[in-house]
């Protein structure tokens, strides 16, 4: 099975006024192509940092990350931009959802970035809805929804295009126990289906116990690796 992530001896070092905080030091990993990979490690571990290197959101001090094959961090922001929308999903613990717009126009836009018809984009947005159990949903703003089914229509929206991977940096954050249940069955669900490689990042040893790979993050470093 071919590689979706390489990562080769990563370091991040950020200056904070006249002092260095090594954010990641030396790190390498490989995640499989249909793996759910799992960052388990607390506050300030670095494991966020690492999934916004590999997103190409920020660039490493030395190293490099290939996704799909392709260097991220040798890329500008145009050919980032680009190489996001066509290979990359995110779920984020804050939902972010545009306000202004309904459960189906936010589904919609990784659709519209790529140029898909009015048409096209709706019916495949209202499909991806019906499948996170929000049909009745596709016409509520934000507002109008629970925690949960605002985070369902980020998965939905993460998911819409079938990106090769999945980013979700602490998805379940702002979700009660049964919720978060819930909502990680249905991203394991979606993303063993699609055979989409899923990557999460947390703190939270229960999130880890869904994954195949649990990569363990302490002080900027990869602690240790389990397997399943």
């Amino acid at each position: 099975m071919k590689n979706a992530v390489e990562i080769k001896n990563i370091r991040k070092v950020y200056k904070v006024g006249d002092e260095k905080v090594i954010a990641l030091n030396d790190v390498s990993l490989e995640i499989k192509a249909g793996e759910i990979c799992c960052f388990l490690g607390t506050s300030g571990s670095g494991k966020s940092t690492l999934l916004n290197l590999m997103a190409g959101l920020e660039k490493p001090t030395r190293g490099t990350i290939k996704i799909n094959g392709k260097n991220v961090e040798k890329m500008n922001e145009k050919k980032l931009a680009k190489f996001r929308q066509e290979h990359i999903g995110f779920i984020f613990q804050s939902y972010n959802l545009l306000p202004s717009l309904t459960a189906l126009e936010n589904v919609s836009l990784p659709l519209t970035f790529r140029g898909i018809k009015k048409k096209v984009r709706e019916q495949i947005s209202m499909d991806m809805l019906e499948a996170v159990g929000l049909k009745k949903y596709i016409c509520h703003k934000p507002t109008q929804m629970s925690g949960g089914q605002q985070q369902r229509v980020g998965i939905a929206r993460a998911f819409v295009s079938k990106p090769p991977i999945i980013f979700a940096d602490e998805p379940t954050g702002n979700l009660d126990s049964k919720t978060t249940h819930e909502v990680m069955q249905l991203m394991l669900k979606i993303a063993k289906e699609n055979q989409q490689t899923l990557v999460i990042v947390t703190h939270d040893k229960s999130i880890a116990e869904y994954a195949d790979k649990i990569v363990y993050i302490l002080d900027g470093n990869i602690e240790k690796i389990e397997e399943k």
